[in-house]
């Protein structure tokens, strides 16, 4: 250690903001990471990792600004950064024992230190060789590690050596496909991976899913019904709602303009009131980021401000991105009618109205269905939430004797705890009633109580009409008296 006498300075890196916590449903969602860069990537792999900050989500996965290889770090950046909010669950389908090709550099060493020009190595199976094709051995020839871009960085310990000859395998993200990020259940083993582990959140984590994405992957028409498709009976007790991106250029028959929404959410087969269908993409800190990563973001840092109550839809609320953009960059600027009549398709739009905000209240559901329940985003996450908290809170008491003690605990407590958001103006009115009419004596002695909630969640005021009439009278009062 050397001796210091004098004055120094020294600089760290830029600290995140904390990230709020939110506690009105974990957003989950999938897709690709950088998993080279951490210490086992093999086992990151289909395993899903409650992150509370920017760093453990590095840690776990990795990170790489670019989005369009590493879907998750667009996720990363919007829950970390544009909206600092925690926690979430993060899930990487990219294996790198399949999803990989060769790889093969020929480095050159300058101070003892050689830097590959290729990101996405893998060290596992890694072979390097001197100048003359001797083998070096790890450790006590070379070591390696990665710099603060992903590059691999190789330290050579004999410095007699100039050049490195590397040779073994690279992450492939293109090899990754659509039925990867679906996932599947194998019955054979009891395995999930994929869309398939959302089941396996509350198991693991004992938190209920709020929100399902996969940014970057959701356009496409079946990994978009999949996410859909899970959004209910999750762990056989759940609901969510899914943050499903539309085709923006990704593909040849995308929607580049917004005449061409409908019809390609229509070929999608996005209308359930499971889905918020989200067009186009939002540019964040220069790059291209899907718009279900930052949306998914704002809802859950908005949901945590209004005391985990997830009563908003984050319409005409900002989205912290500098434009809108189409998958190629290509900026879009709509104008509130254009925007309305996406909104009037049952799709979330992107608007300049004094900086970059959501735009939109209507599930995919809609025109299809206008019940306020399923129609309306604020409704439909309102009703979820409050079910799902209704298992969470009253699972213990499953098997415990079916007495009128039982009976009126759970009314009361779901009573107070709904007068508790009249109060704060979270909801019109929210009651429950048990009725001996539903609760046949058959039924109690086969194990079976019933009982009725009304719920009465604000719905937005997306409409405020203020009528102007010219009135001559005030003209005659100011003008024709003495």
């Amino acid at each position: 250690m050397s001796y210091k006498h004098g004055i120094r300075i020294q600089e760290n890196p830029t600290s995140l903001p904390t990230p709020v916590s939110n506690e009105a449903g974990v957003h989950v969602i999938f897709g690709t990471a950088p998993i080279n860069l951490v210490a086992d990537p093999e086992a990151a792999v289909n395993k899903l990792y409650l992150v509370n900050s920017f760093a453990e989500a590095v840690e776990a996965l990795g990170y790489s600004e670019d989005y369009a290889s590493y879907t998750l770090c667009a996720a990363m950046d919007a829950y970390f950064k544009a909206f600092p909010i925690a926690p979430v669950v993060l899930c990487n389908v990219l294996d790198p024992t399949s999803h990989k090709a060769a790889y093969t550099e020929t480095i050159t060493v300058a101070g003892g230190i050689a830097k590959s020009t290729s990101k996405g190595v893998i060290k596992k199976g890694l072979t390097a060789k001197d100048g003359s094709d001797n083998a070096m051995t790890l450790g006590t020839d070379y070591t390696l590690a990665f710099d603060s871009e992903g590059y691999l960085v190789v330290t050579v310990l004999d410095n007699t050596i100039t050049t490195v000859k590397l040779a073994g395998y690279k992450l492939d993200p293109t090899a990754v496909v659509a039925a990867d990020v679906i996932g599947a259940h194998n019955s054979g083993t009891g395995v999930d991976t994929g869309i398939q582990l959302v089941d396996q959140v509350y198991p693991q984590f004992n938190l209920a899913p709020g929100v399902l994405s996969a940014p970057g992957w959701s356009y496409i028409s079946n990994v978009g019904l999949a996410l859909a498709a899970k959004c209910r009976d999750i762990s056989g007790m759940f609901r969510a709602i899914a943050l499903i991106d539309l085709d923006c250029g990704q593909t040849v028959n995308g929607a580049k303009k917004f005449e061409d929404v409908e019809t390609v959410k229509a070929n999608s087969g996005f209308a359930s009131e499971d889905m918020i269908v989200l067009w186009p993409c939002a540019k964040y800190a220069g790059k291209v980021m899907p718009y279900s990563a930052l949306k998914g973001a704002q809802l859950a840092y908005e949901d945590a401000n209004n005391d985990n109550v997830p009563n908003i839809s984050g319409s005409n609320h900002a989205l912290r991105a500098s434009a809108a953009v189409l998958a190629d960059g290509t900026e879009v600027n709509l104008y509130q009618s254009q925007a309305n009549e996406l909104n009037g398709v049952g799709v979330v739009t992107i608007l300049n109205l004094d900086g970059i905000k959501s735009w939109g209240n209507n599930t995919a559901v809609y025109p299809d269905s206008t019940d306020p329940k399923d129609r309306w985003i604020a409704c439909r996450r309102f009703f979820s939430w409050w079910g799902n908290g209704f298992i969470m809170t009253y699972l213990s008491k499953v098997d415990s004797p079916a007495n009128y003690r039982l009976i009126e605990s759970i009314v009361s407590s779901e009573n107070v705890r709904a007068n508790s958001l009249v109060s704060t103006g979270k909801c019109a009115g929210l009651r429950m009633e048990y009725r001996r009419e539903d609760n046949p004596i058959g039924n109690v002695i086969d194990g079976k109580i019933k009982f009725r909630q009304y719920l009465a969640p604000y719905t937005p005021a997306e409409d405020i009409l203020n009528v102007l009439e010219f009135d001559p009278s005030m003209i005659e009062a100011a003008l024709g008296g003495e």
